[in-house]
């Protein structure tokens, strides 16, 4: 844990954004141009825009193209699914107890929700 105690909410939560920003870099081969996380009680909900590579904007202007590549982030996802987990629990010492993902082919945006086994709000009173 990075000291909770010392660390507010804002800058956890900007934590969290910087350790997924660093992950999509370095597991997915690309950064977002943007990240914003956002801590609600026993979930972190983190945006990620702009994640496509230039050849998966194009391949997201025809419906397969877009269900391919819906599939292929989903399952390249849960293959670093033990590695997000030690990530949140590394900032927020929460064990994530399922997490939830999805992306827009239209715009570029993906979410991703953690469920921790705890409320992380109330570490910040």
């Amino acid at each position: 844990m990075q000291n909770m105690v010392k660390m507010t909410k804002g800058q956890t939560e900007a934590q969290i954004s910087e350790a997924l920003i660093k992950f999509e870099k370095e597991f997915m081969g690309r950064g977002p141009r943007e990240t914003v996380s956002h801590i609600i009680k026993d979930a972190i909900f983190v945006r990620l825009k702009g994640v496509l590579t230039p050849a998966e904007e194009q391949l997201a202007k025809t419906s397969e193209g877009a269900k391919l590549i819906k599939k292929t982030r989903v399952e390249l996802l849960e293959s670093g699914m033990a590695l997000l987990g030690k990530i949140v629990f590394d900032i927020t010492d929460c064990e994530t107890t399922s997490m939830h993902s999805d992306i827009c082919t239209k715009t570029g945006e993906k979410i991703i929700v953690f469920i921790l086994d705890r409320n992380l709000e109330s570490m910040f009173k």
